[in-house]
C-alpha cells in the first residue's frame, strides 16, 4: 500500500492524499465527538484525522500506542491513547536510521513486546539493493527510541521485488512468528504473504526458510496482497490482509483461515469484507484488537471526495469486528458515527 500509484488512481489523488511524508498538521490532540468526550456512548471516525498510514496499535503500560508509516512528525510516528479513540502525539520513535537504510520510505512498523524489550519490525529502503526491505529496531519503552544497529536488513528478497509489511504473531504456545510480503508488484511479478518462525527473542529467523501462505488469485485483489495480520480464535488462524492498489478505491480487506499456523489457508470469500463506501475510500492495512470484550479492526482510509482538496491523507479508523456462530469474521461497513466506544465505555 505504499507502491507507485496505478495510472487509474492518479486522478483520485491529485492533491497528494497518499503522500507518505504527510499532509496533516502537527497538532498533539485529535478532534472527537464532544458527547463521547463527556463519557456518552459512541465516537466519531476517523479517530485520528491527520496522515497516519498503515496503523498498528499496541497495549503497553496501561496505555495504547499507535505506530504508522513515515509522516509529518517523523520516520517512525507514535501516538498514545487511553481509550483507542482520543490520541496525542508522542513523536518520532526512531530518530536515528539504521546503517543499512536510506532516508525516507520508512513504512508500516509493527511492535511486539518479548521479555523486557519492544521489537519493531519495519520497512525501509536498503542502500545496497535500493529495494524496500525489513529491519528490526529495539527499545526498552513502547515510546522509543527504537534502535537498529544492523549493517544489513533482517529480510530482503531483492530478487522478488523486496520485502515489506512485517507483522509479528505470538502463537498460543508462545512461539513467535513473522509474516511479511514480497514486493512483487514493484517489479511486475507475483506477491505472496510469507510466514517464518522466529527465535525466542524475536531477533532471528528459525528453520530452513519461509512458507508461502496466500497470493492474489481473486479478481478483486489486482496484482498484490499485503498488510498481513494473523489472529487466533477458537483454534482457527485468521489471516486478515489487504489487496489491490493502496491509492485505488478498489483497495480493501479480506481474510483467509487455516487450522494450523503454517496453513494451508483458504479464502472463504470471493470479494473484500471491507471496501470503499460513501464515507471512506481505500480502507485497509489494518489489524485486530480487543478492548474489554469488544473487537475492532484498526485501519486507514481516505476521504472519498478528496480530489483537489488539501486533505490530511490516510486517516486512522476503528471499525467493529464481530463473529458469526460458525466462526466467520464480519467487518461492519465503514461509518463515521459508531454507537459504542471500545470497551463499551
Amino acid at each position: 500500500m505504499r507502491h507507485p500509484l496505478p495510472a487509474a488512481a492518479t486522478a483520485v489523488l491529485l492533491a497528494g492524499v497518499m503522500l507518505l511524508t504527510g499532509c496533516g498538521s502537527n497538532e498533539t490532540d485529535t478532534d472527537t465527538d464532544t458527547d463521547a468526550e463527556d463519557g456518552a456512548m459512541g465516537f466519531t471516525n476517523p479517530v485520528y484525522e491527520d496522515n497516519f498510514p498503515d496503523p498498528f496499535v499496541l497495549e503497553a503500560d496501561g496505555q495504547w500506542y499507535a505506530y504508522a508509516t513515515q509522516n509529518t512528525f517523523g520516520t517512525f510516528p507514535i501516538l498514545r491513547s487511553d481509550d483507542l479513540v482520543t490520541w496525542s502525539v508522542v513523536g518520532n520513535g526512531m530518530p536515528e536510521l539504521a546503517p543499512w537504510a536510506s532516508v525516507g520510505r520508512h513504512w508500516a512498523p509493527e511492535v511486539v513486546q518479548i521479555e523486557d524489550q519492544y521489537l519493531a519490525y519495519y520497512t525501509a529502503k536498503d542502500r545496497e539493493s535500493t529495494k524496500q526491505c525489513i529491519g528490526i529496531a529495539v527499545s526498552d519503552s513502547p515510546e522509543g527510541p527504537f534502535v537498529d544497529e544492523a549493517a544489513e536488513p533482517f529480510i530482503c528478497q531483492s530478487e522478488d521485488g523486496g520485502s515489506i509489511d512485517a507483522s509479528p504473531f505470538i502463537d498460543a504456545d508462545g512461539t513467535p512468528y513473522l509474516l511479511w510480503k514480497n514486493d512483487g508488484n514493484n517489479i511486475g511479478t507475483t506477491s505472496w504473504i510469507y510466514i517464518q518462525e522466529l527465535s525466542e527473542d524475536g531477533l532471528s529467523l528459525v528453520g530452513d526458510g519461509p512458507t508461502q501462505l496466500i497470493t492474489h488469485d481473486q479478481a478483486w485483489e489486482g496484482d498484490l496482497v499485503e498488510g498481513p495480520f494473523l489472529w487466533l480464535r477458537d483454534g482457527q488462524y485468521y489471516l486478515f490482509y489487504s489487496a489491490n492498489g493502496y491509492g485505488s478505491p478498489e483497495y480493501g480487506v479480506s481474510y483467509a483461515v487455516a487450522d494450523d499456523v503454517l496453513g494451508p489457508y483458504r479464502k472463504p470469500m470471493d470479494g473484500p469484507m471491507l471496501s470503499t463506501n460513501d464515507v471512506a475510500a481505500g480502507p485497509g492495512h489494518g489489524m485486530v484488537v480487543e478492548s474489554a470484550g469488544s473487537t475492532w479492526y484498526v485501519h486507514h482510509a481516505w476521504p472519498p471526495d478528496a480530489v483537489g482538496d488539501p486533505v490530511p491523507g490516510r486517516q486512522m479508523w476503528l471499525t467493529p469486528l464481530t463473529w458469526t456462530d460458525d466462526g466467520a469474521p464480519v467487518l461492519a461497513e465503514p461509518a463515521t458515527e459508531i454507537d459504542v466506544r471500545p470497551g463499551g465505555q
